[in-house]
C-alpha cells in the first residue's frame, strides 16, 4: 500500500500559507490520481483551514453526473483532454465553495495507452477567479511513479496560480 511521500507534504506548507493569506479554499477534481491529491492536502494538520472537498470522477459518467462535464465534450475530446480536465477544474469550483481548484485526468498505465495518448499522459487544469488555465504533461515509470508526478506537478501548478491570484 502506498504511504503519502514525505515531499509532498512539504510541498503543501507554501501552498496551505498562501491560501490562508488569501482566504482562499481548495477543491480538487481527480480521476487518474484517484483522490491523492485530496489525501495529500488532508495530510497536513490544520488543512481543514484551506481545504474543502475533493471529487474522485474516474469514470466519465461520474464526471457528468457529478461535476456537470457534457458527454458530448468528453465524446468529442476524450476523457484525458484539456478540455475536459478544464469543465473538472470548473465543475469543482461550481459544486463547492472554494475558490480555487486542481483536476486532474490521465493514462496512469500499463494499460488504457493509445498512439495520441500513451500511458503517462496527463492532462491538468487549474481555475482561479481569474480564469482557468491547463496544460498537457507526459511522465515517464510505472502506474505509481505516474500517479505521484501528477499529483506533484498538479499541486506546484496550483501554487502558482495562488500565488498569481
Amino acid at each position: 500500500m502506498n504511504t503519502l511521500e514525505p515531499q509532498l507534504l512539504d510541498l503543501c506548507q507554501p501552498l496551505a500559507a498562501a491560501l490562508r493569506a488569501r482566504g482562499w479554499r481548495m477543491a480538487s477534481a481527480e480521476s487518474c490520481t484517484g483522490g491523492l491529491i485530496a489525501a495529500t492536502c488532508t495530510g497536513l494538520s490544520g488543512s481543514s483551514e484551506w481545504f474543502e472537498c475533493g471529487f474522485v470522477c474516474y469514470s466519465n459518467a461520474a464526471k457528468s453526473a457529478h461535476l456537470g462535464v457534457s458527454a458530448a465534450l468528453i465524446e468529442q475530446h476524450g476523457a484525458v483532454s484539456e478540455p475536459v480536465v478544464r469543465a473538472l477544474a470548473e465543475g469543482a469550483l461550481w459544486h463547492s465553495v472554494a475558490q480555487v481548484s486542481v483536476a486532474v485526468s490521465g493514462v496512469a498505465g500499463p494499460l488504457g495507452g493509445s498512439p495520441g495518448k500513451p500511458v503517462g499522459t496527463v492532462c491538468f487544469a487549474w481555475a482561479t477567479p481569474a480564469g482557468v488555465t491547463s496544460q498537457t504533461q507526459h511522465f515517464e515509470g510505472d502506474r505509481d511513479a505516474v500517479r505521484w508526478a501528477a499529483v506533484r506537478h498538479a499541486l506546484q501548478g496550483l501554487l502558482r496560480q495562488v500565488e498569481a491570484g
